[in-house]
């Protein structure tokens, strides 16, 4: 199963205002592991960076003004992600982005259902506790240090990291029944008396056992308990 961790960054917070997307970072996983190919591109939005912009991801004018516009790298972002999965936080905010800009190409739609969103998976896991991807770093004990602004690729690789927890750890898909004729075998750690090697000696007295004895033999011969020859 192949999966596509992704993350934007954009001039703004609405792509009806005149904002663009200025980075693309992705990652891709193969059955939740990743595989090492990744997805970066900068791009020149065709419009001047907000200074609130710039001071969160640190991209500015100068620096993007000649990197390609979305046109010229569409074709190979779509190549990418082809129409497998995307893992998103907040995916509702990157999907509008992604698909302002293929709409004003005319290019065919990402399927809002091509979409999942750690963010709403995160809140259902931990329900009124912070959700943003640093508070998810420090609940899963990734280290984020090195996210001192915010880079598309950067964040998709951490987001690799926090989604692979928030579906059940770095083996999430070690499902073990007959249908997926996997050959695992279950750990079963249920512990179970096993027959002593020697026996221990009798605790009893002769008198205890004579006293037994004659105690059962008064319960008559049906008893359950009469020792037959």
């Amino acid at each position: 199963m192949r999966e596509i961790v992704l993350d934007t960054e954009t001039t703004g917070f609405e792509p009806a205002d005149g904002d663009r997307i200025v980075e693309i970072g992705a990652v891709e996983l193969l059955n939740h592991v990743p595989t090492g190919k990744t997805y970066h591109q900068y791009i020149n939005p065709e419009r001047s960076m907000p200074r609130d912009a710039f001071e969160v991801h640190g991209l500015g004018d100068e620096f993007l003004k000649d990197k390609p516009v979305f046109a010229d790298v569409a074709a190979a972002f779509v190549d990418f992600v082809g129409h497998d999965k995307l893992i998103i936080h907040n995916a509702a905010f990157d999907m509008k982005f992604l698909n302002a800009e293929l709409g004003w190409l005319n290019l065919p739609l990402l399927p809002i259902d091509q979409a999942i969103d750690t963010l709403a998976i995160a809140r259902r896991r931990f329900p009124g506790a912070p959700a943003s991807l640093d508070a998810l770093c420090r609940r899963f004990g990734i280290d984020n240090s090195s996210r001192t602004l915010h880079g598309a690729l950067l964040d998709s690789e951490i987001l690799a990291e926090v989604y692979l927890e928030l579906i059940g750890g770095k083996q999430p898909g070690l499902i073990l029944s007959s249908d997926n004729k996997k050959t695992e075998k279950a750990v079963d750690n249920t512990w179970r008396a096993t027959p002593r090697q020697k026996q221990l000696p009798p605790r009893l007295t002769e008198e205890e056992e004579a006293s037994h004895r004659s105690f059962v033999e008064q319960m008559g011969s049906n008893s359950l308990w009469v020792r037959k020859a």
